[in-house]
């Protein structure tokens, strides 16, 4: 069917409609299986400070997201932050001179967000299929470590698959996510109170179970190669507050996604009173309530018996969790615990990353229609009226970045030792990727490179509809100085020293240098192309960078 660009986006999403499409991009199924082992092992052993560093990036997330919820108030439409930039700096007096330099900054610094954070997605996807293949079938593929080229297959299939759904429409995406969200709280929550039961009923002393089979004696407490949790309150202290900040670098990227809803403001029955609700009880429900719990929930659990050591060697260390506490609480059924609860995972990695590809899109739409990137992305299909040709586009390079990441799973920090590699399966799965442990780990970590340079773009983009909400609500009637100045101040100034420990981390010799100056680097070079593109697209279609008069 021919793509129409004067076709416009129907309403038909209610409240609940918008707060499951950003509650599947908030996903703590997907996030707590396999994010868990970066977080790991980023800068061993900051993981004993996981739960602080995850409750940092929240207070951060919940500052910026007042800022979006307040600004969805003002400007509902498509576009989320590029939209409000524009209207924001229109609406003032002076400053609506630099409205479309505003726009293209944050449009073009969401990219580095929206176009990157599902190749982390569908590796993620990948991993966790890898996983149960080994899982099941152990003289094929190592679970621990399964295959890099099998896991990158997976990685670019799942990418044209979800590509697939997002192109058919966002009512199909919606109850989708609607039935993904509720399965997978119900088991993350199960599996919670399982592993918090295992605790209380294993105290220091007593005998637990390990991966294998076989038991030891446990052991709680931070000293020595394996720490873990000596108590429940040391599951939530921070620590170090250097290893909090680390933390939270990575934790931001369980928390995106509560914005997502703002690029709905066309598809929104009410936007400006669903839209701003939408965007606050998300994060509640996914991170306050979920993500608290599980994550309590999964450090508490480990032990000397299954330490941090441990879980930064695997390839899903939530699994390996699960198959243990199914072992002593179900009877003996501990893998198939864990596959039960997998598929609950697989779902929710659909849900999450459709709903990431379908606000990346429009966005990248948002810029289309304004000839602010090539002007073809701004066509809707003439039936499905979706944004398909930035769709495909984001499904190619998601399928190109997830396919490293999903290679390079096991190189840097991660890089199995010279024996382990010896005993892997000697088929095509294992036929790139998995060289020496010295070339391995020489090279950055694919997953944890890919998943920084999200977040950094996540920082941006964040730190700058912080400002945006004050300049648009700075000669505003309805100005009020907590919810306008105070809250994105702090969430403004937040972003940007989660940014500055990209830097910090390896100059205080904390962690691997390469993923966070790699991350860095490759933003730069971003943004020094988004400004000649900027300047070549201005001179071409005689566009003013700096606005002479305010637009009728």
């Amino acid at each position: 069917m021919a793509e129409k660009s004067e076709a416009k986006m129907v309403p038909t999403l209610g409240l609940t409609g918008v707060t499951v499409n950003a509650m599947a991009l908030i996903a703590p199924g997907a996030f707590l299986w396999i994010t868990f082992v970066v977080q790991a092992g980023y800068s061993f052993p900051s993981g004993i400070t996981m739960w602080a560093g995850i409750f940092a990036a929240l207070m951060l997330a919940y500052a910026t997201a007042v800022s979006y919820s307040e600004l969805a108030k003002l400007y509902p439409g498509a576009g989320s932050s590029y939209f409000f930039a524009e209207q924001a700096f229109l609406s003032k007096t002076h400053a609506y001179r630099f409205a479309r330099i505003a726009k293209f900054v944050i449009g073009w610094a969401s990219h580095l967000y929206y176009w990157v954070y599902p190749g982390a997605m569908v590796a993620t996807m990948g991993i966790m299929v890898g996983y149960i293949v080994g899982t099941v079938a152990p003289g094929s593929m190592n679970s621990a470590i399964p295959g890099p080229v099998f896991m990158a297959l997976v990685a670019v299939i799942f990418s044209f698959v979800v590509a697939f759904i997002a192109y058919r429409g966002v009512n199909g995406s919606t109850m989708v996510n609607i039935a993904i969200n509720g399965i997978q709280i119900v088991a993350l929550l199960f599996f919670s109170a399982l592993a918090i039961a295992y605790r209380i009923g294993h105290p220091a002393g007593s005998t637990g179970m390990l991966l294998d089979g076989t038991t030891k004696v446990l052991h709680y407490g931070l000293a020595g190669d394996a720490p873990s949790h000596a108590s429940a309150l040391s599951v939530i202290l921070p620590h170090n507050f250097s290893f909090v900040m680390l933390q939270a670098t990575i934790a931001i990227f369980l928390l995106v996604g509560f914005e997502s809803v703002t690029s709905l403001g066309e598809e929104a029955k009410n936007p400006t009173r669903d839209i701003p609700r939408g965007v606050l009880l998300s994060l509640t429900i996914q991170g306050l309530f979920c993500y608290m719990i599980e994550y309590f929930a999964a450090n508490y659990f480990m032990s000397s018996a299954y330490s941090l050591a441990d879980a930064k060697g695997s390839a899903a260390p939530i699994g390996d969790m699960m198959v243990i506490i199914g072992n002593v609480l179900l009877g003996g059924h501990g893998q198939a615990f864990m596959l039960v609860e997998a598929l609950t995972v697989f779902l929710a990695l659909i849900g999450t990353t459709l709903s990431c590809i379908n606000t990346g899109a429009r966005v990248t739409y948002a810029m289309g229609r304004d000839e602010e990137v090539p002007e073809h992305f701004g066509f809707l299909h003439g039936d499905n009226l979706t944004p398909h040709r930035a769709i495909w586009t984001l499904a190619v390079i998601s399928a190109v970045l997830g396919g490293y990441a999903a290679i390079y799973f096991f190189a840097g920090g991660s890089a199995p030792d010279d024996k382990t590699i010896a005993t892997l399966p000697h088929n095509i799965w294992y036929a790139f990727g998995m060289s020496s442990n010295a070339s391995l780990a020489s090279m950055p970590n694919g997953l944890a490179l890919v998943t920084l340079i999200s977040n950094f773009g996540t920082f941006v983009v964040y730190g700058l509809t912080n400002i945006i909400c004050i300049v648009a609500y700075r000669e505003h009637h309805m100005f009020h100085g907590f919810k306008h100045m105070a809250i994105p101040v702090f969430g403004a100034v937040a972003n940007i020293a989660c940014m500055a420990f990209y830097i910090i981390g390896p100059i205080e010799g904390l962690g691997s240098v390469k993923e966070p100056l790699m991350a860095v680097g490759i933003s730069i070079l971003w943004g020094i192309y988004g400004a000649i593109y900027f300047s070549r697209n201005s001179r071409k279609r005689g566009k003013e960078t700096v606005l002479a008069a305010k637009p009728a």
